[in-house]
């Protein structure tokens, strides 16, 4: 069954992988969490004039992302973890989720450095080890994108060391995120709006 629960037009305009079940355990386990990825995925556009807004700040892609997810009552999630030994507590750090809802995580990695997928990974590792996450979702740009961002002139904002689907693949396939579901997701050329 797997990648087929997710509509084919979806499968058209995303570049999406999944592991360890991801899309049965979504569908069967968490159908409303899965009715909104899907729709928040139906929604966006990639919006020429969103890849030419200067840096300096979030771009306005992943607030997009977010701000849809925030609509249908997901929102960051900061565990506080700690294991006792000998009666002292230790604290086990972990970073927070940008969006969260009922066990299922989404990291929305639009242009950060690489690094970034190592912690969203090694995070829903420990998360799900420790039952509190069932499905981890990684939502990035595809590779294909820097040719529109070379043609808009922006790309020397989207290096190759920053996170893209090319970049993240390696580290799952590595077991970054040791036994967690995933979805990935990779935005391609078929979400992008050349006249928005």
């Amino acid at each position: 069954m797997g990648l087929e629960l997710i509509p084919r037009y979806l499968r058209w305009k995303y570049r999406v992988e999944e592991r360890d079940h991801a899309c049965a355990i979504l569908a069967r386990d968490f159908p409303s969490e899965f009715a909104d990825l899907l729709d928040c995925l139906a929604t966006f556009t990639l919006r020429r004039s969103d890849i030419l807004t200067p840096g300096g700040g979030r771009s306005p892609i992943p607030i997009a992302i977010d701000g849809f997810l925030l609509q249908r009552d997901w929102g960051p999630k900061d565990f506080q973890i700690q294991i006792q030994v000998d009666g002292s507590s230790i604290p086990i750090p972990t970073h927070a989720i940008d969006n969260f809802k009922n066990r299922v995580g989404v990291e929305v990695e639009w242009n950060n450095k690489t690094e970034f997928f190592d912690r969203d990974l090694n995070n829903f590792r420990l998360l799900k080890e420790l039952r509190v996450l069932s499905v981890g979702v990684i939502i990035t740009r595809c590779t294909e994108l820097q040719q529109i961002f070379d043609q808009l002139g922006k790309g020397r904002s989207y290096g190759a060391s920053t996170t893209h689907w090319d970049k993240l693949l390696p580290k799952v396939n590595g077991g970054g995120a040791g036994c967690c579901p995933l979805l990935l997701v990779g935005i391609t050329r078929h979400c992008y709006d050349p006249n928005s």
